[in-house]
């Protein structure tokens, strides 16, 4: 028996709405005067969003406004209201068929506070980057005022903070789990992944007549219900996958419903402690994938246990293929929140289709002149794919749109181009950005369908690269050749994070790429140098990053280009140890690097760091009450020494260090030596600032160069404010994916 991707109704191949005559509108309503100017009398659904509109690609009501637009449906955008009071969302009128609330582009609380729990000074989302024009936990408020403003109007959730938060789960802010986003809010039903497909499917139906209280079969959707359904197969997840002894590893392309297949695997014997785990399917008489149900531990149940919360975090993850991935639902008091398999990924036709959409690609007129933050950052960049196979453990991008990537067609991505040159204000004739999650999985997928759909390795490059996937960097190559060969565009860079264990399989790309793609410096994120850290996060190890980088100098060398790396790294991630920053600050300082900025580990919801983070449990493994701790950095003092490691450099930081390494038994560190990590005494910071301004000479510059290397034991040229295009860059902050 052989698995494939189930087959999924073109977005396309729906009958148009009857307001479709009114046509496509230049931008989508925020206002009765614009819906009077257009002839519309109503608005059919509704869009509340947490960020300010912005009608490009880049922005999810955009793109979920003009796609409802395009199958006849007239969509008015509420954006950033007043959530005080219901009457911002009164302002449109009663939509016909539903309102869409989404909280914007970034979960809530995450938007509004850093790392260390401090509110934000800015919101890159809002006109002029003010910060508080949404409130916390947006979604949820938004649903209520919705509620508020117009009862019995179905409330349709979605967005990527809908998505993280659809099953009960860790909370940082609060230190505590919370039910479903789906409870909180009291939406009708949510939507979570690209939901496209999804969203297309309940309008037509509600604008047929259908309750949306009856739409339970809708791929990428969780929504309330009593009990199990007549019909359907329920298995306990601590049956499949016991929080006990560690089952034998079975091949993860293996048909588990083949018992067979699985005799043989069994046959192999014990699985090593370090193998990625897979829930078992045993085999039943009755037992259809299409039918079959998972109960996880109840909300209740997670609250209050953290091993059973990392064990439901890790079957949610390895049900996520769209190929094999099997219901679940979640008991929550008197109520089960079901969720069905994630929606099945666009074909590139669709893919097509939805970025050829009829957008502005500028912010709605209502903001007059103020900028965007956001929008000024992609306004010339270009996403040519969507989805990612890396499964890095602390990002979110895989849970929200999936491992399978999604890809658009040269000729679509060269028209967006043309529209860039033709149509956007102020473009000087460079694209800023070719790119996606990551700027290399561009048509990387498994070189077989049938595996790809049985899958369910939480990552297809972790602990290597899977021998079953394609590598081919080719149609990347000719897409960039075929970008930077249009008249009007002068260059054509690469800003999305590199995945550079596959670029490495591709030296071609890699040429092309450093030859012509490269602005003088390049993001990448090897994210940490230690083996206990990477392998938490699924990340390649430190020589992977050595090799992509002198294949990156030789073909810069060759280019007769100055051009330089920049790490990212994570300090305070689960499973490093005081010492594993210690091994990266000697490691960044052999090298020459100097953090600008510092990521601390950010506790995302549903992310598999997370659950380690909470439970002190590895989900990647099979979860029991007696497997191995993972190291855990929670305490304020202990986040800031591993931030501090990252820019030991500062003089800042060297008192909190000196103690932590003579804690370490490490003393022998400090020193004023190139081989030691900080010096053994203290500078008076308000000295340099007055040797700054009393030696501005050349010669004043090489006295202040002196004193500097005796405090940190690098040469004048690396300490500082180093030149442009100097080699001691690093930063660890505005994260790049993969």
């Amino acid at each position: 028996m052989s698995i494939s991707m189930p087959a999924a109704r073109p977005l396309f191949d729906y009958s148009k709405y009857w307001a479709e005559c009114f046509g496509p509108a230049p931008f989508l309503p925020m206002s009765q005067d614009e819906m009077d100017l257009l002839g519309w009398d109503s608005c059919d659904i509704i869009i509340v969003t947490g960020d300010a509109y912005v009608d490009h690609p880049s922005f999810g009501m955009a793109i979920i406004g003009r796609l409802l637009e395009a199958q006849g449906f007239r969509v008015g955008i509420i954006s950033q209201p007043d959530w005080t009071s219901k009457k911002d969302f009164m302002k449109l009128g009663k939509p016909n068929l539903f309102f869409g609330v989404a909280a914007g582009n970034m979960d809530s609380m995450i938007n509004r506070y850093t790392a260390d729990r401090k509110i934000r000074s800015d919101d890159a989302y809002t006109p002029g980057g003010k910060a508080g024009k949404r409130p916390d936990r947006a979604s949820t408020v938004y649903s209520q005022r919705c509620r508020e403003a117009f009862k019995g109007v179905p409330i349709v959730l979605g967005g990527i903070e809908a998505s993280l938060r659809r099953i009960a789960h860790y909370d940082y802010w609060q230190d505590k789990v919370r039910q479903s986003l789906l409870l909180d809010t009291k939406a009708d039903i949510l939507l979570y992944g690209n939901a496209e497909r999804a969203v297309v499917e309940i309008a037509q139906r509600i604008s047929r007549g259908e309750s949306i209280k009856d739409m339970t079969d809708i791929r990428g959707t969780a929504f309330v219900r009593r009990d199990t359904p007549q019909g359907w197969f329920e298995l306990d997840s601590t049956r499949i996958d016991r929080p006990g002894k560690v089952d034998k590893i079975i091949n993860p392309y293996v048909n588990t419903q083949d018992t067979s297949a699985c005799a043989v695997e069994q046959a192999k014997g014990p699985a090593a402690e370090d193998d990625v785990q897979v829930v078992q399917l045993l085999s039943h008489p009755r037992l259809e994938r299409d039918k079959t149900v998972i109960r996880l531990p109840s909300f209740e149940k997670v609250k209050g246990d953290s091993i059973l919360y990392a064990h439901a975090n890790r079957v949610l993850h390895l049900e996520t293929n769209p190929g094999n991935a099997r219901a679940l639902v979640q008991r929550h008091a008197e109520k089960d929140v079901w969720f069905n398999p994630p929606p099945i990924p666009l074909t590139m036709e669709e893919m097509d289709y939805v970025f050829g959409l009829p957008y502005a690609r500028v912010p709605h007129p209502a903001y007059g002149d103020e900028k965007i933050p956001a929008y000024d950052m992609i306004r010339f960049s270009v996403n040519i794919m969507r989805g990612c196979f890396g499964g890095c453990t602390f990002c979110s991008i895989t849970e929200h749109e999936g491992r399978i990537i999604q890809n658009r067609s040269h000729d679509s991505i060269i028209r967006e181009i043309e529209e860039i040159r033709d149509k956007v204000p102020g473009f000087t004739g460079v694209i800023s950005d070719l790119g996606g999650p990551t700027a290399n999985m561009y048509r990387i997928a498994c070189k077989s369908p049938e595996i790809e759909a049985a899958c369910r390795k939480p990552s297809c490059v972790f602990p290597g690269i899977c021998e079953n996937l394609n590598t081919d960097h080719s149609s990347l190559i000719g897409l960039y050749r075929k970008a930077r060969e249009l008249p009007g565009v002068k260059k054509v860079l690469i800003a999305s994070g590199l995945r550079y264990d596959l670029a490495v399989e591709s030296p071609e790309y890699v040429k092309e790429l450093v030859t012509h793609h490269v602005g003088g410096y390049l993001k990448i994120a090897p994210e940490h140098t230690e083996a206990g850290p990477l392998n938490q996060m699924m990340k390649p190890g430190i020589g992977s990053y050595d090799r992509f980088k002198q294949m990156f100098e030789k073909y810069t060398k060759e280019a007769g280009k100055e051009q330089y790396l920049i790490p990212y790294f994570i300090a305070a991630h689960p499973g490093t140890t005081d010492e594993d920053m210690m091994n990266l600050a000697l490691w960044l300082k052999r090298n020459g690097f100097r953090a600008d900025q510092v990521q601390a580990f950010y506790p995302s919801p549903m992310a598999t760091a997370t659950a380690m983070y909470h439970s002190g449990k590895n989900p990647l493994r099979k979860v029991t009450y007696k497997s191995d701790a993972v190291t855990i950095v929670k305490g304020e003092r202990q986040r800031r020494l591993h931030k501090a490691f990252l820019r030991y450099h500062d003089p800042k930081n060297w008192p909190l260090l000196r103690d932590a390494l003579k804690e370490m038994g490490r003393a022998d560190l400090i020193g004023n030596s190139k081989q030691q990590l900080i010096p053994a005494y203290q500078p008076a910071v308000e000295g340099y600032k007055s040797a700054r301004r009393k030696n501005s000479t050349p010669e004043g510059s090489k006295k202040i160069g002196r004193v500097l290397t005796q405090h940190t034991g690098l040469p004048p040229r690396e300490t500082g404010a180093a030149k442009k295009g100097a080699k001691g860059r690093a930063k660890g902050a505005g994260r790049p994916a993969g």
